[in-house]
């Protein structure tokens, strides 16, 4: 299947490992240019060099905290590869801890990336994508159902996704698509960290597998395929929604 990619420009921040880097590899091996960013210079050379292999790739260091990342990653998708077709706005996980105890500068720190720094950035990427441009956004299942220890992202990420659908209503009528990706348990170095915090983590991936339906963790290649697709002119009518990557493991509809 075409998905309509080739010569497509698009940014994807926080893609130096993980969900973002899985989804950019997918995108760039299907002939869209990609432009990534990431905090450390060493860890954005490291994907583009990965990229590059694939594709066209070309990387920014930024923190989406920033109030100048937006504006920063558009321009240098615009200059750098002659359009800009849409954006995987990826941040780093919150810290992890129950709601009760995580000290309000978690909280602070974590609205500040995590809520605001994908707002703006999707909100610079409206006012210069074209019609048929796409905003996605990689939150997360708790979105849907809190997820136990991770009380930051059961508290800011549903939020998030209630502005991402709102945004997709306001945008609709130009032709620009919103949506999100909810993944569960991918296997990467976030989900083996946070299963590390168990007292076993071996017993705790174990039983976490045996709560999907599919049985296993998802794979990032997986997950960067979803993306890909979501991205691309062949889901050109889909938009407002929030798309599980999850094995089955979400209970609700």
């Amino acid at each position: 299947m075409d998905l309509g990619l080739k010569n497509k420009a698009y940014v994807v921040t926080g893609a130096t490992r993980g969900l973002g880097l899985a989804a950019a590899r997918e995108l760039a091996a299907d002939g869209a240019h990609v432009l990534i960013s990431g905090r450390t210079r060493s860890a954005v050379d490291a994907a583009v060099t990965e990229l590059d292999a694939l594709g066209s790739a070309h990387g920014l260091v930024a923190d989406n905290a920033d109030p100048d990342t937006a504006e920063r990653l558009i321009t240098e998708a615009k200059e750098r590869f002659g359009r800009f077709d849409g954006i995987l706005i990826s941040v780093g996980g919150p810290q992890a801890g129950p709601v009760e105890t995580t000290p309000e500068s978690a909280w602070r720190d974590a609205f500040e990336s995590v809520f605001l720094g994908a707002l703006r950035l999707a909100r610079a990427a409206a006012a210069a994508l074209p019609a048929g441009g796409v905003i996605g956004f990689v939150l997360s299942s708790s979105v849907r159902q809190p997820i136990p220890g991770l009380g930051i992202s059961n508290g800011l990420r549903p939020g998030l996704a209630m502005a991402a659908k709102a945004l997709a209503d306001e945008l609709g009528p130009r032709g620009i698509r919103v949506l999100g990706l909810l993944p569960a348990r991918i296997d990467t170095d976030r989900v083996r960290e946070l299963d590390a915090l168990a007292a076993d983590p071996e017993a705790a991936r174990a039983a976490a597998s045996a709560s999907i339906p599919l049985g296993r963790y998802g794979t990032p290649e997986e997950f960067g395929k979803v993306a890909a697709f979501l991205l691309s002119p062949a889901a050109s009518y889909l938009t407002g929604l929030m798309v599980p990557v999850d094995g089955g493991a979400l209970r609700s509809l």
